[in-house]
């Protein structure tokens, strides 16, 4: 399933308590932290001599990704986030 979504939408602001134009952003991973607990757990298992702890992750890949936009409000410029959608293909197209 491919979806298309225009880059500017007319949404309801909750700062601002009324519908307005809000520019449409796909909201990209951030690069995880080396000082996260899990993080160091993970290093701390890992390091040394030795086979690799954990076994290869089996089984198939999820058909479809999930999408999360972040809608900024062009009036006072806070932008909020709603819960993820999954998506084949997902693209926002110029209006």
């Amino acid at each position: 399933m491919q979806m298309k979504m225009p880059r500017t939408v007319k949404r309801y602001c909750p700062t601002c308590k009324t519908h307005t134009l809000h520019e449409v952003e796909r909201v990209k991973k951030k690069k995880a932290s080396e000082l996260k607990w899990g993080q160091r757990r993970f290093r701390r298992v890992t390091a040394g001599y030795g086979g690799f702890p954990r076994p290869k992750p089996e089984g198939r890949e999820k058909p479809t990704k999930r999408v999360y936009l972040r809608y900024r409000c062009k009036t006072c410029k806070k932008a909020h986030q709603p819960p993820a959608f999954r998506a084949k293909k997902f693209e926002l197209r110029e209006d």
